[in-house]
């Protein structure tokens, strides 16, 4: 029987990078957005013919109640959860220095992308030590995918830049926490990928790209993303709970 990955925000970009290698390495999916499921359904297809049962959970991960509604069909359809990637997120709405910055923004960003994934990595823990308990050869990791924006400052988006540090926080207290249970937790750090959510800042990072901010002199691909994930869900990386994978093509790494 084929383990199970739910995979949050796994309809594009990073998310989707994520959801097609573990469809190739042989994990059946729950894929989450907040899209109806009409407008994913070629992705979801594509998935499939992987050979990989698919199903599409749609809802918020902000909202106590969609968190619940796509545990509850994940649960319905599979019976059972192996890997929780936490993916989901949201970018400001307007890029805003930290000095003018609103309220709003803050509460829209760490909403989701801290506040949601805490607590649906809280239901799925519990979950996963249930089904511990209920068969001792259940394996189950969970996975977060953060940013370089969680050590990089970036003073104009700090409200991403906070929300991605809590994350760092988070993945050390549940790896923590579940180490009794043999369940690891793992944090994933893009740096530069070449997604929609970076599209209205392409001609920046060419640009800073070609004039060395990598050390691998090009962008990163959700491609890249998801190979490293793969890697981690299939068990490949079972004494390293709680640390932290850069896959930022050396951006972070200190230079003179």
């Amino acid at each position: 029987m084929k383990n199970v990955a739910l995979v949050t925000g796994g309809s594009r970009g990073i998310g989707l990078g994520i959801a097609e290698h573990l469809a190739k390495n042989g994990f059946d999916l729950a894929i989450n957005g907040i899209r109806d499921e009409s407008f994913v359904q070629e992705t979801l297809e594509n998935l499939r013919k992987t050979g990989a049962d698919v199903i599409y959970c749609q809802g918020d991960i902000a909202s106590n109640e969609d968190r619940k509604t796509i545990i509850e069909k994940t649960k319905s359809h599979f019976g059972k959860l192996n890997v929780l990637v936490n993916n989901a997120g949201v970018a400001p709405k307007e890029r805003n220095d930290i000095l003018a910055a609103t309220e709003e923004s803050f509460d829209y960003v760490i909403s989701t992308n801290l506040k949601g994934t805490y607590f649906l990595t809280q239901v799925v823990a519990n979950w996963m030590i249930a089904q511990q308990s209920d068969n001792k050869g259940f394996k189950a990791s969970i996975i977060t995918i953060s940013s370089i924006s969680a050590t990089v400052a970036s003073v104009n988006r700090g409200e991403y830049c906070v929300s991605k540090a809590g994350l760092g926080m988070m993945t050390q207290l549940f790896a923590t926490r579940l180490g009794e249970f043999n369940i690891p937790v793992y944090e994933v750090r893009p740096g530069v990928i070449k997604t929609d959510m970076t599209e209205g800042v392409t001609a920046k990072y060419d640009k800073l790209i070609a004039e060395g901010l990598t050390v691998q002199n090009r962008w990163g691909y959700p491609d890249d993303i998801g190979k490293a994930v793969a890697a981690i869900a299939k068990g490949d990386f079972p004494y390293s709970t709680g640390q932290v994978f850069m896959i930022d093509g050396g951006l972070t790494i200190a230079r003179l």
